[in-house]
């Protein structure tokens, strides 16, 4: 049963990939990976440099070491202009190599945003950032490890059936191009929201292994959220991300509970201290003949230590995939590390 799921996701993989209905990498954690969710995100945090790690396993539970594996890594920098707005810089990487094929994208970019103060004053300020990035793309497929349909007979895979399709370019390279806007607003001590939206692939390259014109669909996302508290130690966190790439579409929507759990350096703001954050969300996209699915129930975690945070979450598997993964959907791990240099300026931005 394995081996003829293995086979269908693969040939199902490349078909995608050959039609560019591919979709583009995602995170649970999507506010975990800000330059990877929109660029207006560039420099929008307190403090002065930031570190971010992700990674998300996908689909172990159907194949197995075949699973799909999604790595990013990004640093940004915030740097002060004029009295009250900012200047971000970033670059970020990501690796995603999905099934047997070996079917891998990495990208390499870089990223700038603008942030305008609009109004406020201390701890209360209300800003606009808009930013874009660019960037080169690889995409490359093993061809020595495809299987086609017509090479499956009784479930069993023979190399000798079926006539392979030829790929006449397993390996290439493209540019790519994306821009963002982001509206945030702090009311004080978590106290907060923000909303987004970016269009990436703007030049929508092609991406044919053919050598025929195959373009990229280009992908609009939208995102908010914010930060309320319920009293002085729990605040709730409801966030959301919609996105949507020719003719599929995804939403992310849930709520945490953050709560402070002490004091570090003798005081506790959104910046310094400890807290932990707990939530459950939903994942549901459409169907392309129509109609919705539910894809997977999601839990997430954070602990924030001083300038450390780490996240971990786990989607249960309730699609029609459920059945083979047995629930099993992925999991993801995060990490973020921001340093705070001599400046005693801030942006007050929200604890995304």
């Amino acid at each position: 049963m394995r081996r003829i799921l293995n086979s269908i996701l693969v040939g199902a993989c490349l078909c995608i990939s050959l039609s560019v209905m591919s979709q583009d990498i995602h995170f649970s954690q999507f506010y975990m990976s800000p330059l990877n969710l929109n660029p207006a995100m560039t420099g929008v945090f307190n403090c002065d440099h930031r570190m971010i790690v992700n990674y998300r396993n996908q689909w172990a539970g159907v194949i197995g070491s075949n699973a799909y594996n999604t790595a990013s890594a990004s640093y940004d920098r915030r740097m002060a202009v004029g009295r009250d707005d900012y200047f971000g810089a970033g670059v970020s990487l990501y690796r995603d190599v999905a099934g047997s094929t070996k079917f891998g994208t990495s990208n390499a970019k870089l990223s700038f945003a603008y942030t305008k103060k609009l109004g406020g004053r201390r701890n209360v300020g209300h800003y606009l950032s808009i930013g874009a990035d660019g960037g080169l793309v690889q995409r490359r497929i093993s061809i020595n490890d495809l299987q086609w349909p017509t090479q499956v007979r009784n479930g069993v895979f023979d190399e000798t059936a079926g006539t392979p399709e030829t790929i006449l370019n397993p390996d290439f390279l493209y540019a790519d191009f994306s821009a963002g806007l982001v509206w945030f607003s702090n009311f004080g001590d978590r106290k907060s929201i923000y909303g987004g939206a970016s269009l990436h692939h703007l030049n929508q390259a092609n991406v044919s292994f053919l050598q025929r014109t195959e373009k990229l669909y280009s992908r609009l996302t939208i995102h908010g959220g914010g930060e309320y508290p319920l009293n002085t130690k729990v605040s709730v966190k409801p966030e959301f991300v919609f996105m949507s790439q020719g003719p599929h579409k995804q939403i992310n929507a849930g709520t945490s509970l953050r709560f402070k759990m002490g004091a570090t350096g003798g005081r506790i703001t959104d910046d310094l201290g400890q807290f932990f954050q707990i939530g459950l969300w939903a994942r549901v996209g459409n169907k392309v003949e129509g109609g919705i699915h539910s894809d997977a129930i999601i839990i997430v975690s954070r602990f924030e230590f001083d300038r450390y945070g780490i996240g971990f979450s786990y989607d249960y598997n309730v699609s029609q995939l459920a059945a083979a993964a047995a629930g099993n959907g992925s999991f993801e791990l995060s990490f973020m590390y921001k340093l705070c240099g001599n400046s005693s300026r801030g942006v007050y931005c929200p604890a995304f």
